[in-house]
């Protein structure tokens, strides 16, 4: 069958934006964000509070109505909490409610984590550990697989506030500093001074995320460096001065959201549909487990899975119950002991039973094109 054309009319209707507020220590970013839970244009406000530690104190601002999300510092309950907001502001979404906020405060912790996640499994490569051992102060590798696992991690929170279906706002921290060339020393311009440059603390592509960006100084004009909006143009190098600013009249007045905004349109982009099946499959605890997802592969065709794709989800499903079945090591099992050889026994026996359940079910027909 020939692919389909899927498509639809814009809208035309503002979305609600993701909105950075970054700036130097003690320029009101954080006062700013929290202060728009007293707005009467908005339902609740939910605050993840990372390391800033200003959550509580800030709930005496005037009329403040916010409530401080519950976490156990763990990047995985974090990510839980964020998309467990997500969905209570899709529902407030669909119920016609006024719109959720979600504020994380701050990135910068947020990034500081992950670097530091990715820094303390370097030192755990072999490479890294030899160095350390000779040398307990010798520069340690951070390899790029390490930098994109903890990219991915911060894209599973930035997706999530890119497609939160009311206001996202993340706060970060933003100061001058000296530019500085590959070779890690200082850029001089002409005149051998020391070229300065804006530095943002959060994953490097922050800036391009966001729908929305505003830079807070101390003594200084709130400015707005970016916005993505109709409504009028910010110049590349000429930042709009936002006198009086509030995060309110940011959202409601300049850029123009109401209560018919929307969330923004951004689906999940991926390889292929092979992640949820891959879930579902990591997170089975029995046989049992197993074998539903093996019934629902019988579907076929209707899976929506490639061949390719659906023969991935069948050898996982086979090696999640082959790990499940397997017994687990004990301390006196070398290679050639009883118990070695007993589980090795108890292994076969257990791959020839789940052979006879776990025959292959029809192979589904050739998805139409613009399912791959």
């Amino acid at each position: 069958m020939p692919p389909k054309i899927k498509s639809r009319k814009p809208t035309c209707v503002i979305p609600y934006p993701f909105l950075l507020i970054e700036g130097e220590e003690g320029a009101g970013k954080t006062y700013s964000a929290f202060e728009l839970s007293a707005s009467e244009r908005i339902g609740q406000m939910y605050v993840v509070d990372l390391s800033e530690g200003s959550a509580d104190e800030y709930g005496a601002i005037p009329n403040a109505d916010y409530e401080v999300i519950e976490h156990d510092g763990t990047y995985q309950d974090i990510a839980e909490q964020v998309e467990a907001v997500r969905e209570e502001a899709q529902r407030a979404a669909a119920a016609g409610e006024k719109p959720v906020v979600l504020v994380i405060d701050s990135g910068t912790a947020l990034w500081r984590m992950l670097s530091n996640w990715a820094g303390e499994r370097a030192k755990r490569t072999q490479r890294n550990r030899d160095k350390l051992r000779n040398d307990p102060d010798a520069n340690v590798d951070v390899t790029r697989n390490l930098w994109n696992d903890s990219s991915n991690r911060w894209y599973r929170i930035i997706h999530a506030m890119q497609t939160f279906p009311g206001i996202a706002i993340i706060l970060a921290r933003g100061r001058d500093i000296s530019a500085t060339g590959e070779d890690g020393q200082p850029l001089l311009d002409d005149r051998r001074r020391v070229v300065r440059e804006w530095k943002v603390g959060a994953q490097k592509d922050i800036g391009f995320d966001v729908s929305a960006w505003v830079r807070m100084r101390r003594d200084r004009t709130p400015e707005l460096i970016k916005a993505r909006t109709l409504r009028f143009r910010v110049e590349s190098g000429n930042p709009l001065p936002l006198p009086g600013f509030s995060v309110e009249r940011l959202v409601f007045d300049l850029l123009g959201c109401s209560t018919a905004s929307q969330p923004r349109q951004m689906p999940v982009l991926v390889g292929d549909r092979t992640g949820p099946w891959m879930e579902r499959i990591a997170a089975a605890t029995s046989r049992d487990e197993c074998l539903v997802l093996w019934t629902e592969l019988d579907a076929g065709a209707e899976t929506g899975l490639t061949e390719p794709e659906w023969n991935t989800v069948r050898g996982a499903v086979r090696a999640r119950v082959a790990e499940l079945a397997a017994p687990k090591p004990g301390m006196d099992d070398a290679p050639d002991s009883d118990a070695a050889r007993l589980r090795a026994a108890a292994e076969a026996q257990q791959a020839e039973a789940d052979a006879e359940v776990l025959g292959d079910p029809p192979t589904p027909a050739p998805a139409p094109a613009a399912a791959a």
